[in-house]
């Protein structure tokens, strides 16, 4: 199991635009459509073993916040080297968990890189004036696999505390922890 942390962009970054498809409902859905009090971006995918260990917690994020603050998750990862990544995967996925939120792909990994997304799981926040205020873990838990494990339990506390901040109009803690998983796997040029 690969480790890589995630970049923490520059707090007070703009949320770049996209516009990619919803592996669930075909449609394309742009930052704009789902941006709603805010916008919540996270690049998961389904094989990595860092988002296997949360994605129960994504899901209730998703139905947690549903109608308060825009979300969507995203996956970048190169689908003809990983194709458990690919779209029809996603789409078992988002179903399997009952995803909320649109889980979109990014099949030329553009929006990661606008992003600068390094790892899945990698979570973006931002406040209703689509500036970045959370970048960072999910919560302290880790997967048991490898020398970086924990029996922590995934409640999502960094993150919902963000969330919740923001909700009430106000900054979140900028002492924010990196996040940690694998790396997104990028195309070969």
């Amino acid at each position: 199991m690969s480790k890589t942390q995630s970049a923490m962009v520059e707090l007070g970054t703009v949320a770049p635009a996209f516009e990619l498809p919803d592996v669930v409902t075909g449609k394309a859905v742009g930052r704009d459509d789902v941006a709603r009090n805010g916008l919540l971006v996270m690049f998961i995918c389904v094989h990595c073993p860092y988002v296997k260990h949360v994605e129960s917690e994504l899901a209730r994020i998703g139905r947690d916040y549903e109608g308060k603050i825009g979300i969507a998750a995203i996956s970048s990862n190169d689908a003809v080297a990983y194709p458990q990544d690919g779209p029809e995967e996603m789409k078992a996925q988002a179903q399997r968990l009952d995803f909320r939120f649109p889980y979109l792909f990014d099949e030329t990994q553009e929006v990661a890189r606008s992003y600068d997304a390094a790892c899945t799981p990698d979570f973006f926040l931002f406040d209703a004036g689509m500036k970045l205020v959370y970048r960072g873990q999910l919560d302290d838990s880790r997967p048991r696999r490898g020398e970086f494990g924990n029996d922590i339990p995934v409640t999502g506390k960094d993150l919902r505390q963000a969330i919740d901040a923001v909700l009430a109009g106000k900054r979140p803690d900028t002492n924010q922890r990196t996040s940690l998983g694998c790396n997104i796997k990028w195309r070969e040029a």
